[in-house]
């Protein structure tokens, strides 16, 4: 279904890239991330403006994120319970609620681009549980524009290698995932390490 869908990109270009990103959004299996990539390569080939692809990929995941957030916010705890039905998805909004319970506001900004498999979730969850509209759509709206960026960006660097931006699509949210933790594992350990310095500082003291 990835090539069929790539392969469309040339011919619909933008209005694909709308709906292929807004689905995506709504926990629908589709490859948002790789048509990005694809579109910002047509950007860095001269056959899309970057401005336009820019807009419509950032209005469309806000459309997404908005309609998963409503459906969310209409549906409430039956609409979480149908989709738990499913084992995978139900893992998913386990995670997703966990995650959105921990991290709130920067859990929204993190699973709209470094967790994204989350985010669909989190829409619904948010919705769902009463989460406060306005600091869903700002906090979401911050994690989209990295989201977008990061992907057209990627794209436009490597237009003349459709290859490497595809499995570039592959690979960049595992590597973005593996830097996060070793980052937060290597902050814990120094807060530990820290930690343990002040306390036989103050034991050397006493």
């Amino acid at each position: 279904m990835t090539d069929a869908i790539l392969a469309l990109v040339p011919t619909y270009g933008l209005p694909l890239l709308a709906l292929i990103v807004m689905l995506s959004c709504l926990a629908l299996p589709v490859p948002s991330s790789l048509v990005m990539l694809t579109s910002g390569s047509f950007v860095g080939a001269g056959d899309l403006g970057f401005s336009a692809t820019f807009a419509t990929a950032f209005f469309a995941a806000m459309a997404g994120d908005q309609i998963g957030f409503h459906l969310g916010r209409w549906g409430g705890t039956p609409l979480l319970e149908r989709l738990s039905r499913n084992d995978d998805r139900r893992a998913l909004i386990g995670r997703a609620q966990a995650w959105l319970d921990r991290r709130a506001g920067s859990g929204i900004f993190l699973t709209r681009w470094l967790f994204s498999p989350l985010g669909p979730y989190v829409n619904f969850i948010g919705g769902a549980t009463g989460l406060a509209w306005a600091r869903f759509t700002a906090w979401g709206a911050l994690g989209e524009v990295v989201w977008v960026s990061l992907y057209v960006g990627l794209g436009i660097v490597f237009a003349e290698d459709i290859t490497a931006v595809a499995e570039l699509a592959g690979d960049l949210s595992g590597f973005l995932a593996a830097g996060a933790v070793t980052l937060f594992l290597g902050w814990r350990v120094a807060a530990v390490l820290r930690r343990m310095r002040r306390e036989t500082a103050q034991g050397g003291r006493q």
